[in-house]
Protein backbone atom coordinates (compact mmCIF):
# COMPACT_ATOMS: atom_id res chain seq x y z
CA UNK A 1 0.00 0.00 0.00
CA UNK A 2 1.67 3.17 -1.15
CA UNK A 3 1.73 6.17 1.15
CA UNK A 4 0.53 8.94 -1.13
CA UNK A 5 -1.36 12.18 -0.91
CA UNK A 6 -5.10 11.85 -0.22
CA UNK A 7 -7.90 13.98 1.25
CA UNK A 8 -11.43 13.62 2.60
CA UNK A 9 -14.00 15.29 4.85
CA UNK A 10 -12.53 17.85 7.24
CA UNK A 11 -14.52 16.30 10.08
CA UNK A 12 -12.60 13.06 9.73
CA UNK A 13 -8.95 14.15 9.77
CA UNK A 14 -6.44 11.34 10.13
CA UNK A 15 -2.73 11.35 9.40
CA UNK A 16 -2.27 9.00 6.43
CA UNK A 17 0.75 7.17 7.80
CA UNK A 18 -1.14 6.55 11.06
CA UNK A 19 -4.09 5.16 9.12
CA UNK A 20 -1.87 2.79 7.15
CA UNK A 21 -0.27 1.67 10.41
CA UNK A 22 -3.71 0.91 11.86
CA UNK A 23 -4.69 -1.08 8.79
CA UNK A 24 -1.40 -2.99 8.92
CA UNK A 25 -1.91 -3.88 12.59
CA UNK A 26 -5.25 -5.49 11.77
CA UNK A 27 -3.98 -7.36 8.70
CA UNK A 28 -2.65 -10.89 9.12
CA UNK A 29 -1.06 -12.85 6.29
CA UNK A 30 -2.65 -16.30 6.35
CA UNK A 31 -1.01 -17.73 3.22
CA UNK A 32 2.59 -18.78 3.69
CA UNK A 33 3.52 -17.78 0.14
CA UNK A 34 2.87 -14.11 1.01
CA UNK A 35 6.24 -12.99 2.37
CA UNK A 36 5.78 -9.22 2.78
CA UNK A 37 2.51 -7.34 3.03
CA UNK A 38 1.62 -3.76 3.94
CA UNK A 39 4.44 -1.50 5.11
CA UNK A 40 7.11 -1.52 2.41
CA UNK A 41 7.58 -0.09 -1.08
CA UNK A 42 6.13 -3.30 -2.51
CA UNK A 43 4.58 -6.59 -1.46
CA UNK A 44 6.39 -9.91 -1.98
CA UNK A 45 4.80 -13.32 -2.69
CA UNK A 46 6.38 -16.63 -3.62
CA UNK A 47 4.95 -17.90 -6.92
CA UNK A 48 6.49 -21.20 -8.03
CA UNK A 49 10.27 -20.84 -8.07
CA UNK A 50 10.25 -17.02 -8.07
CA UNK A 51 9.34 -14.20 -5.72
CA UNK A 52 6.81 -11.79 -7.18
CA UNK A 53 7.31 -8.15 -6.15
CA UNK A 54 4.19 -6.00 -6.60
CA UNK A 55 3.40 -2.33 -5.99
CA UNK A 56 0.12 -0.45 -6.38
CA UNK A 57 -0.41 3.29 -6.79
CA UNK A 58 -3.28 5.65 -7.52
CA UNK A 59 -2.97 9.18 -8.90
CA UNK A 60 -5.92 11.60 -8.88
CA UNK A 61 -6.38 14.90 -10.66
CA UNK A 62 -6.24 17.86 -8.33
CA UNK A 63 -4.36 15.89 -5.69
CA UNK A 64 -1.34 14.35 -7.39
CA UNK A 65 -1.30 16.35 -10.62
CA UNK A 66 -2.70 19.48 -12.22
CA UNK A 67 -3.52 19.26 -15.91
CA UNK A 68 -3.18 23.05 -16.18
CA UNK A 69 0.59 22.65 -16.39
CA UNK A 70 1.19 18.90 -16.65
CA UNK A 71 1.41 17.66 -20.26
CA UNK A 72 -0.44 14.38 -20.65
CA UNK A 73 2.59 12.67 -22.19
CA UNK A 74 4.69 13.67 -19.18
CA UNK A 75 1.94 12.45 -16.86
CA UNK A 76 1.90 9.06 -18.54
CA UNK A 77 5.67 8.80 -18.24
CA UNK A 78 5.71 9.85 -14.59
CA UNK A 79 2.87 7.48 -13.70
CA UNK A 80 5.03 4.56 -14.82
CA UNK A 81 8.36 5.83 -13.48
CA UNK A 82 7.06 6.58 -9.99
CA UNK A 83 5.95 2.97 -9.70
CA UNK A 84 9.18 1.60 -11.16
CA UNK A 85 10.95 3.42 -8.34
CA UNK A 86 8.99 1.41 -5.76
CA UNK A 87 10.16 -1.87 -7.28
CA UNK A 88 13.76 -0.62 -7.53
CA UNK A 89 13.59 0.18 -3.79
CA UNK A 90 13.19 -3.57 -3.21
CA UNK A 91 16.44 -4.16 -5.15
CA UNK A 92 14.42 -5.63 -8.02
CA UNK A 93 13.80 -4.51 -11.60
CA UNK A 94 10.20 -4.41 -12.89
CA UNK A 95 8.97 -6.49 -15.81
CA UNK A 96 5.30 -5.65 -16.38
CA UNK A 97 2.64 -3.10 -15.56
CA UNK A 98 -1.15 -2.71 -15.49
CA UNK A 99 -2.76 0.71 -15.93
CA UNK A 100 -6.41 1.54 -15.30
CA UNK A 101 -7.97 4.93 -16.02
CA UNK A 102 -11.08 6.77 -14.88
CA UNK A 103 -11.57 9.32 -17.67
CA UNK A 104 -13.40 12.61 -17.15
CA UNK A 105 -15.84 14.10 -19.67
CA UNK A 106 -13.43 16.90 -20.60
CA UNK A 107 -11.04 14.34 -22.12
CA UNK A 108 -11.34 12.70 -25.53
CA UNK A 109 -9.59 9.78 -27.19
CA UNK A 110 -6.70 11.95 -28.41
CA UNK A 111 -6.06 13.10 -24.84
CA UNK A 112 -5.96 9.53 -23.60
CA UNK A 113 -3.61 8.43 -26.38
CA UNK A 114 -1.33 11.38 -25.59
CA UNK A 115 -1.14 10.05 -22.02
CA UNK A 116 -0.26 6.61 -23.40
CA UNK A 117 2.57 8.06 -25.48
CA UNK A 118 4.30 8.75 -22.19
CA UNK A 119 3.41 5.32 -20.86
CA UNK A 120 4.83 3.60 -23.95
CA UNK A 121 8.02 5.67 -23.78
CA UNK A 122 8.61 4.81 -20.14
CA UNK A 123 7.95 1.12 -20.80
CA UNK A 124 10.45 1.21 -23.67
CA UNK A 125 13.11 3.07 -21.67
CA UNK A 126 12.85 0.71 -18.70
CA UNK A 127 12.25 -2.51 -20.65
CA UNK A 128 8.88 -3.40 -19.16
CA UNK A 129 5.62 -4.62 -20.72
CA UNK A 130 2.22 -2.98 -20.48
CA UNK A 131 0.05 -6.06 -20.06
CA UNK A 132 -3.42 -4.66 -19.46
CA UNK A 133 -5.69 -2.56 -17.27
CA UNK A 134 -9.17 -1.09 -17.38
CA UNK A 135 -10.97 2.10 -18.38
CA UNK A 136 -14.11 3.70 -16.99
CA UNK A 137 -15.77 7.10 -16.76
CA UNK A 138 -15.20 9.64 -14.00
CA UNK A 139 -17.44 12.44 -12.75
CA UNK A 140 -14.70 14.07 -10.66
CA UNK A 141 -11.56 14.19 -12.81
CA UNK A 142 -8.86 12.01 -14.33
CA UNK A 143 -7.71 9.13 -12.12
CA UNK A 144 -4.83 6.73 -12.82
CA UNK A 145 -4.39 3.37 -11.13
CA UNK A 146 -1.10 1.53 -11.63
CA UNK A 147 0.00 -1.96 -10.62
CA UNK A 148 3.60 -2.95 -11.34
CA UNK A 149 5.32 -6.32 -11.12
CA UNK A 150 8.89 -7.48 -10.76
CA UNK A 151 10.37 -10.84 -9.83
CA UNK A 152 13.48 -12.27 -8.24
CA UNK A 153 14.58 -15.91 -8.01
CA UNK A 154 16.81 -15.39 -4.96
CA UNK A 155 14.74 -14.12 -2.02
CA UNK A 156 17.93 -13.09 -0.22
CA UNK A 157 18.54 -10.35 -2.79
CA UNK A 158 15.26 -8.58 -2.01
CA UNK A 159 15.75 -5.59 0.31
CA UNK A 160 13.19 -4.32 2.83
CA UNK A 161 12.72 -1.28 5.06
CA UNK A 162 12.80 -3.13 8.36
CA UNK A 163 16.32 -4.58 8.33
CA UNK A 164 18.61 -1.59 9.04
CA UNK A 165 21.11 -2.21 11.83
CA UNK A 166 22.99 -0.02 14.28
CA UNK A 167 26.29 1.06 12.74
CA UNK A 168 25.05 0.92 9.15
CA UNK A 169 25.85 3.92 6.99
CA UNK A 170 23.05 5.91 5.36
CA UNK A 171 23.47 6.67 1.64
CA UNK A 172 21.37 8.31 -1.06
CA UNK A 173 21.48 8.41 -4.82
CA UNK A 174 21.23 11.67 -6.77
CA UNK A 175 20.19 15.05 -5.38
CA UNK A 176 17.13 16.40 -3.62
CA UNK A 177 14.67 19.26 -3.50
CA UNK A 178 14.50 19.86 -7.24
CA UNK A 179 11.08 18.29 -7.82
CA UNK A 180 9.46 20.31 -5.05
CA UNK A 181 10.89 23.57 -6.36
CA UNK A 182 9.84 22.65 -9.88
CA UNK A 183 6.30 22.33 -8.53
CA UNK A 184 6.56 25.78 -6.92
CA UNK A 185 7.62 27.32 -10.25
CA UNK A 186 4.76 25.65 -12.11
CA UNK A 187 2.25 26.77 -9.48
CA UNK A 188 3.61 30.31 -9.66
CA UNK A 189 3.25 30.46 -13.43
CA UNK A 190 -0.26 29.00 -13.19
CA UNK A 191 -1.33 31.72 -10.76
CA UNK A 192 0.15 34.41 -13.00
CA UNK A 193 -1.78 33.00 -15.95
CA UNK A 194 -5.05 32.88 -13.99
CA UNK A 195 -4.67 36.54 -13.12
CA UNK A 196 -3.33 37.55 -16.53
CA UNK A 197 -4.66 35.13 -19.20
CA UNK A 198 -2.79 36.99 -21.92
CA UNK A 199 0.57 36.09 -20.36
CA UNK A 200 2.81 33.16 -21.32
CA UNK A 201 4.60 30.95 -18.76
CA UNK A 202 8.26 31.79 -18.19
CA UNK A 203 10.11 28.51 -17.71
CA UNK A 204 13.32 29.01 -19.71
CA UNK A 205 15.56 29.33 -16.66
CA UNK A 206 14.02 26.47 -14.73
CA UNK A 207 14.64 23.45 -16.95
CA UNK A 208 16.31 21.33 -14.28
CA UNK A 209 13.74 21.68 -11.50
CA UNK A 210 10.73 21.57 -13.83
CA UNK A 211 11.99 18.36 -15.42
CA UNK A 212 12.58 16.86 -11.98
CA UNK A 213 8.89 17.50 -11.28
CA UNK A 214 7.31 16.60 -14.62
CA UNK A 215 9.62 13.88 -15.96
CA UNK A 216 11.52 12.13 -13.17
CA UNK A 217 13.61 9.02 -13.73
CA UNK A 218 13.73 5.88 -11.61
CA UNK A 219 17.07 4.58 -10.32
CA UNK A 220 16.95 1.03 -11.66
CA UNK A 221 20.64 1.48 -12.49
CA UNK A 222 21.34 1.08 -8.78
CA UNK A 223 19.94 -2.45 -8.83
CA UNK A 224 22.48 -3.29 -11.54
CA UNK A 225 25.24 -1.56 -9.56
CA UNK A 226 24.54 -3.59 -6.42
CA UNK A 227 24.49 -6.82 -8.43
CA UNK A 228 27.77 -6.01 -10.20
CA UNK A 229 29.61 -5.19 -6.97
CA UNK A 230 27.93 -7.90 -4.89
CA UNK A 231 26.49 -5.39 -2.43
CA UNK A 232 23.24 -5.97 -0.60
CA UNK A 233 21.89 -2.92 1.25
CA UNK A 234 20.67 -3.68 4.75
CA UNK A 235 17.56 -1.61 4.00
CA UNK A 236 16.26 0.63 1.22
CA UNK A 237 13.38 2.97 0.40
CA UNK A 238 12.15 5.07 -2.49
CA UNK A 239 12.36 8.78 -1.61
CA UNK A 240 8.98 10.03 -2.74
CA UNK A 241 7.93 11.81 0.47
CA UNK A 242 11.19 13.60 1.31
CA UNK A 243 14.38 12.42 3.02
CA UNK A 244 13.07 13.10 6.52
CA UNK A 245 9.84 11.10 6.19
CA UNK A 246 11.33 8.21 4.26
CA UNK A 247 14.39 7.83 6.48
CA UNK A 248 12.10 7.81 9.48
CA UNK A 249 10.04 5.06 7.80
CA UNK A 250 13.19 2.94 7.74
CA UNK A 251 14.03 3.79 11.35
CA UNK A 252 10.50 3.09 12.56
CA UNK A 253 10.27 -0.20 10.65
CA UNK A 254 13.74 -1.32 11.75
CA UNK A 255 13.37 -0.02 15.33
CA UNK A 256 16.54 2.03 15.15
CA UNK A 257 17.58 5.68 15.36
CA UNK A 258 19.82 7.74 13.10
CA UNK A 259 22.17 10.72 12.85
CA UNK A 260 22.43 12.57 9.55
CA UNK A 261 24.42 15.69 8.71
CA UNK A 262 22.66 18.55 6.96
CA UNK A 263 25.94 19.48 5.25
CA UNK A 264 26.03 16.11 3.50
CA UNK A 265 22.61 16.31 1.85
CA UNK A 266 23.19 16.64 -1.93
CA UNK A 267 21.40 19.56 -3.61
CA UNK A 268 21.92 20.52 -7.26
CA UNK A 269 23.28 24.00 -8.00
CA UNK A 270 20.22 24.78 -10.14
CA UNK A 271 17.97 23.80 -7.24
CA UNK A 272 19.87 26.17 -4.96
CA UNK A 273 19.44 29.04 -7.44
CA UNK A 274 15.69 28.53 -7.67
CA UNK A 275 15.37 28.18 -3.89
CA UNK A 276 17.13 31.49 -3.42
CA UNK A 277 14.89 33.17 -5.98
CA UNK A 278 11.76 31.86 -4.27
CA UNK A 279 13.13 32.59 -0.79
CA UNK A 280 12.81 28.93 0.17
CA UNK A 281 15.49 27.15 2.17
CA UNK A 282 16.96 24.53 -0.17
CA UNK A 283 17.58 22.11 2.71
CA UNK A 284 13.95 22.33 3.76
CA UNK A 285 13.01 21.39 0.20
CA UNK A 286 15.51 18.53 0.16
CA UNK A 287 14.38 17.12 3.50
CA UNK A 288 10.65 17.53 3.07
CA UNK A 289 9.84 18.22 -0.59
CA UNK A 290 9.21 14.76 -1.99
CA UNK A 291 8.87 13.34 -5.52
CA UNK A 292 12.61 13.17 -6.19
CA UNK A 293 12.34 9.39 -6.73
CA UNK A 294 15.91 8.77 -5.63
CA UNK A 295 16.79 5.84 -3.36
CA UNK A 296 17.87 5.98 0.26
CA UNK A 297 19.66 2.90 1.55
CA UNK A 298 21.72 1.65 4.47
CA UNK A 299 24.83 -0.49 4.11
CA UNK A 300 27.63 -2.11 6.05
CA UNK A 301 30.50 0.41 6.58
CA UNK A 302 32.87 -1.86 4.63
CA UNK A 303 31.33 -0.49 1.42
CA UNK A 304 32.03 3.16 2.28
CA UNK A 305 34.98 3.84 -0.01
CA UNK A 306 33.46 2.16 -3.08
CA UNK A 307 30.15 3.98 -2.69
CA UNK A 308 31.84 7.36 -2.25
CA UNK A 309 34.08 6.66 -5.23
CA UNK A 310 31.02 5.93 -7.37
CA UNK A 311 29.39 9.23 -6.44
CA UNK A 312 26.82 8.24 -3.84
CA UNK A 313 26.32 10.57 -0.87
CA UNK A 314 26.76 9.42 2.72
CA UNK A 315 24.37 11.26 5.05
CA UNK A 316 25.24 9.67 8.37
CA UNK A 317 24.69 6.46 10.28
CA UNK A 318 22.09 4.28 11.97
CA UNK A 319 22.03 4.49 15.78
CA UNK A 320 20.22 2.75 18.62
CA UNK A 321 16.48 3.26 18.75
CA UNK A 322 16.72 5.07 22.08
CA UNK A 323 19.09 7.64 20.51
CA UNK A 324 16.24 8.88 18.33
CA UNK A 325 16.35 10.27 14.79
CA UNK A 326 18.53 13.35 14.59
CA UNK A 327 19.91 15.89 12.14
CA UNK A 328 23.23 17.59 12.86
CA UNK A 329 23.35 21.22 11.73
CA UNK A 330 26.31 23.17 10.32
CA UNK A 331 27.23 24.38 13.83
CA UNK A 332 27.18 20.75 15.04
CA UNK A 333 23.97 21.30 17.01
CA UNK A 334 21.90 18.13 17.07
CA UNK A 335 18.15 18.43 16.54
CA UNK A 336 15.39 15.86 16.26
CA UNK A 337 14.57 14.93 12.69
CA UNK A 338 10.94 15.79 11.98
CA UNK A 339 8.85 13.91 9.44
CA UNK A 340 7.19 16.67 7.41
CA UNK A 341 7.35 15.55 3.79
CA UNK A 342 4.01 14.78 2.11
CA UNK A 343 2.28 14.08 5.41
CA UNK A 344 -1.30 14.37 4.38
CA UNK A 345 -4.50 14.19 6.29
CA UNK A 346 -7.37 11.97 5.29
Amino acid sequence: MNEKKTTTNKNNIINEFSLISQIKQQTNLIHKNNIKGIGDDAAVSKIGDEYLVVSKDMLTEGIHFDLTYTPLKHLGYKSVVSNISDIAAMNVKPKSILISLAISAKMNKDHVMEFYKGVFLACKNYNIDLIGGDTTSSLTGFTISVTIFGSEKDKNKIVYRDTAKEGDLIFVTGDFGGAYLGLQILEREKNIFLNHPESQPVLDNYDYVVERQLKPEARTDIVDFFKKHKIKPTSMIDVSDGISSDLMHICSSSRVGCDIYISKIPVHTETIKVAQELNINEMTSALNGGEDYELLFTVNPKHLNLLLEKGFSSLGAIRKEEDGCNIILENQEKKSLISMGWQNKI
